[in-house]
């Protein structure tokens, strides 16, 4: 069972409905006590990093996530700012990030790369998935994903880089350390790439 963890973002819905669609066990929860009995978990992905982060440490849920993630080696997937949080921090807060993926959060800057392209990146692009990416089986690269974002996930060890967006630059937005996964595009919203994300996510062993 997937635990979809609460913490006020607007597409759990969506989320919901592509799991209920593809008749994945799924629970929305917010309650750290409950996390024990779900075998994976994913970080929806709306919000700013350090109200998101603030919300999840004042619930208790960091540290029950972290027990059953990094002690029991279960599965987590962060969309978006739920991918955020997975770095040791971001520019658009103070807060420190949980981490598990070394790396920071960065602003795309487009005052150095030649395409200036605005901000927020918004609306559909391809993908550059790296070869043997655990959760893109069966993706239509071309196709692509939806993306939403002004930041991107700088990560320490390009080794912890499964995806590259084109957008003025080649930037990262997928990343994976062994059981944790993110993703910087929104697959509720990518159709059928996003749902065979969800069902990879979901039969991963």
């Amino acid at each position: 069972m997937i635990a979809i963890i609460d913490y006020g973002s607007g597409n759990v819905g969506a989320i919901m409905n592509i799991l209920r669609q593809r008749k994945i066990p799924h629970v929305l929860t917010s309650d750290p006590a409950t996390l024990a009995d779900a075998d994976r978990f994913i970080l929806p992905g709306v919000g700013a990093f350090d109200p998101t982060m603030d919300i999840l440490q004042r619930s208790g849920i960091v540290d029950a996530l972290g027990e059953e993630v990094l002690g029991k080696g279960k599965k987590v997937l962060g969309i978006c700012v739920g991918m955020h949080l997975l770095a040791d921090g971001s520019d658009e807060g103070s807060l420190p990030g949980l981490g598990w993926i070394p790396g920071r959060v960065r602003k795309i800057d487009t005052g150095r790369i030649n395409a200036k392209p605005k901000l927020p990146h918004m609306g559909w692009n391809n993908v550059a998935i790296a070869p043997g990416a655990k959760l893109f089986d069966g993706v239509d690269e071309e196709l692509g994903f939806y993306f939403l974002h002004s930041y991107y996930f700088d990560a320490a060890d390009p080794a912890h880089i499964r995806a590259h967006v084109s957008y003025g630059a080649d930037l990262p937005c997928a990343v994976e350390r062994d059981n944790v996964f993110g993703m910087q595009f929104h697959p509720e919203k990518s159709h059928s790439n996003g749902a065979r994300v969800f069902v990879n996510f979901a039969d991963a062993a």
